[in-house]
C-alpha cells in the first residue's frame, strides 16, 4: 500500500466556530511544521468576527473569503491546499458531502478530516439509531459509498466529549438535571450514580491531538483515531472541586432512569437542548470506552488533566482556588 503524503498544506473549514478556534490555535502554534494554514470563511462571517480574523491574518493564517455552497469558490480555494480539515457544526454537517466530492477530484487535495469530534458515531450496533449521529452518519455512508480513498486519504478524529462543557455550569435551567457544576454556589448534580466513567478531551487538546495526528504518516486509506485527555467519574470530578475550593459541596443526582424520561420529553416536545440529554445518557451509559487509546499511534502528545481543567472552570466561574 503506497504511503500518504504528510499534509503540508491545511486549509480548515469551521475555523470560527466553539472547537474551531482551538483547533486553529493548535494549528498556528505549531505552523512550523507546515507550509501553509488557512481558512476558508464566509463574506459575512468575515465582517462579523473582523478582529478575529485580523488576529488569524496576523499570524500568517491566510484567510479565503468565499461561499461555502459554491463549487467554484471552494475548488479555487483547494487548489493551494493538499489537506482539508472539517469543523462544521452540527447542523451544517451535510455541507461536508459536496466538499468531500469536490475535494475527490481536486489535483492537490490528498487527505480528508471531516467533522467527527466528540462522541463515537458507531460505537457499538445502537449507536445507528442515535438521533444526534444522523448526519455524521450520513457523511461516513457518502465516504465509504462515493469516495476513492485511495486517493483522498480520510482521518476521524473522535475525541468523545468535550470536559470544558461537561465541568461547567449549566445556564440553561431546563437543562441542569443533565449535568452542572457550580463553583460559586458550591453545587453539583451528578450523573448516574457518580461512578459511572467516561472519556473526556479538553477542547485545546482537540487542537493538539489533530496536529499530532497531521504529523504521523499513515498508510490507511480510512484512519479512525479514538483519542482523548483522561478518563474520569462524577464523583472523582466532584471530588477534585472541593478539593480545589476547599469544603464540602452540595450534590444531587440524575440517575440514569431519569435522564432516559427528560431526553424522552425533550425530543417530543422539540426542545433545542434534546441532543444535550442524549449525549450525556450515552456517556453515562459508557459509549466513550474503549479497551485502549489511540493516543500512542500519533505520538502520545501532551494533554491536560483533570485537576488542570477544573482550576480553569474554577477561575472561568469566578471562584476561589484553596491555597
Amino acid at each position: 500500500m503506497v504511503e500518504a503524503s504528510i499534509p503540508k498544506k491545511i486549509l480548515l473549514f469551521g475555523a470560527t466556530g466553539v472547537i474551531g478556534k482551538d483547533i486553529v490555535d493548535a494549528l498556528v502554534e505549531a505552523q512550523s511544521s507546515f507550509e501553509k494554514i488557512g481558512i476558508f470563511t464566509s463574506p459575512g462571517t468575515a465582517k462579523s468576527k473582523a478582529d478575529f480574523i485580523e488576529k488569524l491574518k496576523n499570524s500568517g493564517v491566510e484567510v479565503v473569503v468565499g461561499d461555502v455552497n459554491s463549487a467554484a469558490d471552494v475548488s479555487k480555494a483547494y487548489e493551494g491546499y493538499d489537506t482539508v480539515i472539517s469543523v462544521l457544526g452540527r447542523n451544517v454537517l451535510l455541507a461536508q458531502v459536496p466538499l468531500l466530492s469536490l475535494a475527490a477530484t481536486s489535483p492537490t487535495i490528498h487527505t480528508f478530516y471531516p467533522s467527527e469530534y466528540g462522541t463515537d458515531i458507531e460505537y457499538n450496533a445502537a449507536s445507528a439509531a442515535e438521533k444526534p449521529h444522523q448526519m455524521k452518519l450520513a457523511v461516513r455512508k457518502h465516504i465509504r459509498e462515493n469516495i476513492d480513498t485511495a486517493k483522498l486519504h480520510i482521518t476521524y478524529l473522535v475525541t468523545g466529549p468535550y470536559s470544558d462543557l461537561y465541568i461547567g455550569k449549566m445556564h440553561h435551567d431546563a437543562a441542569v438535571e443533565a449535568g452542572s457544576f457550580d463553583v460559586l454556589g458550591k453545587k453539583a448534580v451528578l450523573l448516574g450514580t457518580g461512578q459511572e466513567r467516561a472519556s473526556f478531551t479538553t477542547m485545546r487538546d482537540v487542537g493538539v491531538l489533530l496536529v499530532a495526528a497531521l504529523k504521523t504518516s499513515t498508510a490507511e486509506k480510512e484512519r479512525l483515531l479514538k483519542v482523548n485527555s483522561f478518563t474520569t467519574t462524577p464523583n472523582a470530578i466532584l471530588a477534585e472541586f472541593e478539593r480545589q475550593t476547599g469544603g464540602k459541596w452540595e450534590a444531587r443526582y440524575t440517575s440514569l432512569d431519569k435522564l432516559k424520561e427528560l431526553e424522552k420529553q425533550a425530543w417530543e416536545g422539540q426542545s433545542p437542548i434534546s441532543a444535550v440529554y442524549t449525549l450525556r445518557r450515552i456517556w453515562t451509559e459508557g459509549g466513550t470506552l474503549y479497551e485502549g487509546r489511540d493516543n500512542g499511534k500519533i505520538g502520545e502528545p501532551g494533554l491536560e488533566t483533570l485537576e488542570e481543567q477544573v482550576r480553569k472552570q474554577i477561575q472561568i466561574q469566578g471562584g476561589t482556588l484553596n491555597g
